[in-house]
């Protein structure tokens, strides 16, 4: 996408009313608050990844993938310091929502997340497919810079947008972090899977609130499968 972030940004405020419609998200129990302006990057230019750690040869594949998404994605990007990554190809009963230091290249924290049923039909607890499309109930691969919160049917969500050919129609779908009660350790221990989202990024309810505060506006989160 070649718009600048502060553009696409806006685009979010303006889609809020139609989110309404859209597969993960509820009208909201009370409008959404006033935006406000995405923090912006600092005006000198941010060192690059190269800059900021040395290379490392034993960094997980997916986790590489995401810090080089992040390099070209850093024009839409105003927070780089910490990234989220969704390991896909691990099953839903695995903590597979790492939050990434940039400048250490390591995982600083992991959750539960689900994946949308469209990509799991027979409910196996893996990612068989993704997919953009509306009305999938899958989830998608790529970039995503977090926006702004909001408070809905599962409570307070975020909303994110998406960079990528794979994942562009997020605002469309609307395509959010948000609680679920079907997300919990216990039902990962009990039937080896957890539930499924239709394309969303569901966490614990407890969980969800810790999700987005570290990751506030403007961070990068990077889903795939390596």
């Amino acid at each position: 996408m070649n718009l600048s972030f502060r553009a696409v940004r806006g685009a979010v405020v303006a889609a809020a009313a139609s989110l309404a419609l859209a597969s993960c998200v509820s009208t909201p129990a009370v409008p959404p608050a006033p935006a406000v302006a995405m923090p912006a990057a600092e005006p000198t230019a941010a060192p690059t990844l190269a800059e900021t750690a040395p290379a490392r040869e034993d960094l997980p594949p997916l986790i590489a993938e995401a810090l080089a998404a992040l390099e070209a994605h850093s024009g839409h990007v105003p927070r780089r310091d910490k990234i989220g990554v969704v390991d896909f190809s691990l099953p839903s009963r695995e903590p597979r929502f790492h939050v990434v230091d940039v400048a250490t290249r390591t995982i600083e924290r992991s959750w539960l997340v689900a994946h949308g049923s469209g990509s799991d039909p027979n409910a196996t607890g893996m990612v068989q497919r993704f997919s953009n499309q509306p009305g999938s109930h899958a989830s998608s691969r790529g970039a995503y810079p977090t926006a702004n919160t909001y408070v809905g049917q599962h409570g307070r969500s975020q909303r994110l947008i998406g960079l990528d050919a794979e994942n562009d129609m997020a605002m469309d779908r609307a395509i959010v972090i948000h609680g679920a009660d079907y997300v919990s350790g216990a039902m990962a221990a009990r039937q080896g899977r957890i539930g499924r989202s239709q394309g969303c990024f569901a966490f614990a309810p407890d969980d969800v609130a810790q999700v987005i505060d570290t990751l506030g506006e403007g961070r990068m989160i990077y889903a795939g499968k390596a």
